[in-house]
């Protein structure tokens, strides 16, 4: 394997450029694919995971800047995926891609994001850029450019930039839904082995797929749910014919509000079906809307593998993994809703569930991937949510 040399210390053009709303125009090195990435710039400070981060749909339409300088180090390989390919639409880096040292490596990760079509910049002091984000009290939209001849046509891009409406109003779910139902038999990876198949649920589990990560399906078939994966825009009708034990409402990108002009009307009637409900990220977020609540655009939004999580209930605090730009305003959930969870960040609601429905849902990503596991027992309860369900409708039944 050819080893990338580190374009910080061998080349003495400037080849990419990163420009700001804020008027920033800050040089460096590209990386990846030559091209120009247009998106909403935030920052994640996990320090591993970022081939799972690229693919996770719920980044489409951003840039992220990783805070952790060292990007590269494992390479990429074909198990450390959320998606088929990156969705995110650009990266920040500190320094040059870390050549790879991994026994699972595959490709190098710069040939990977070549592969794939994402640009990306390095040669940027990331730890300035995040404080630049963040004492700005708004994630900027921004645009890379990857010119290797170091022509940038910086005005014509700073048009483009300035044209883009950012994620406000924008269903991306829409871009990264499945196109077909389809199930999923793939369970949680091991080592030495990958990922098993594993066939025969006791719950069968209808997924709607808003930009589901893997990881999550993985984690149902891990406790024993037999999975079926359907596009965003299935009707009610058609989920409920598969007559699941229990629905799920996955995680996706984009504004809820502008998702929810399809999504709500069909969440609302497997609400009154009856039937088990949970949610993730964006499926959170629609739920919450289903139910009456109100969702806004964060400033920053969460982007990380630490974020402290308080159950409400037990008093325990969860370190989670969290990527949303969007939050459910907690003020605004109904009387039959109750909040179970809130961040330790800032207070925004993080978990609810219904007093009079088997429903709930969180904020954040109890599959991790990547992330801490702390909050991996809520498919297990989800799946003792269907347990009761069931026991319910025999006595019924039997009454």
């Amino acid at each position: 394997m050819t080893n990338t040399p580190n374009p910080l210390a061998f080349s003495a053009v400037r080849t990419a450029q990163l420009l700001l709303t804020n008027g920033m125009i800050i040089e460096g090195y590209g990386i990846g694919a030559t091209g120009s990435a247009l998106g909403e710039l935030c920052f994640n400070t996990a320090m591993t995971g970022y081939q799972e981060i690229l693919t996770d749909p719920s980044y489409k339409g951003q840039i992220i800047t990783f805070t952790f300088p060292h990007i590269g180090n494992v390479g990429t390989n074909a198990e450390d995926v959320e998606s088929a390919k990156p969705v995110a639409s650009g990266l920040v880096i500190r320094e040059s891609i870390t050549n790879p040292a991994n026994y699972r490596n595959l490709q190098h990760f710069d040939a990977y994001l070549k592969t794939h079509n994402i640009v990306g910049i390095c040669g940027v002091d990331t730890r300035a850029l995040t404080q630049t984000i963040r004492d700005g009290g708004v994630a900027p939209n921004g645009i890379i450019i990857h010119a290797a001849d170091g022509n940038f046509n910086t005005a014509q891009h700073q048009t483009t930039l300035k044209a883009w409406q950012g994620l406000v109003g924008l269903d991306l779910a829409k871009d990264v839904t499945t196109e077909k139902a389809h199930p999923w038999h793939q369970g949680l990876w091991q080592f030495g082995t990958g990922y098993p198949e594993q066939r025969g649920g006791k719950y069968k589990v209808v997924c709607v797929d808003y930009g589901i990560k893997y990881n999550i399906l993985r984690n149902l078939v891990n406790v024993q749910c037999e999975v079926e994966v359907v596009p965003a825009t299935t009707p009610a009708k058609e989920i409920l014919a598969h007559n699941p034990d229990g629905i799920f409402l996955s995680n996706g990108p984009g504004d809820p509000f502008a998702t929810g002009q399809y999504a709500l009307p069909i969440i609302k009637e497997l609400l009154n079906s009856g039937k088990p409900i949970f949610g993730i990220c964006l499926g959170f977020q629609l739920l919450a809307l289903a139910l009456g609540a109100k969702t806004a655009k964060m400033p920053l939004g969460h982007h990380g593998a630490n974020h402290p999580v308080q159950d409400l209930h037990t008093g325990k605090v969860e370190i989670t993994s969290q990527n949303h730009g969007f939050h459910v305003v907690r003020d605004s959930l109904p009387t039959t809703v109750e909040a179970t969870h809130i961040s330790l960040f800032d207070g925004t609601l993080q978990g609810f569930k219904c007093l009079d429905k088997p429903v709930f849902a969180v904020q954040g990503h109890p599959e991790a991937s990547p992330g801490p596991e702390d909050s991996a027992y809520l498919f297990q309860q989800f799946v003792e949510m269907m347990q009761g369900a069931e026991v319910a409708h025999r006595a019924a039944h039997i009454v």
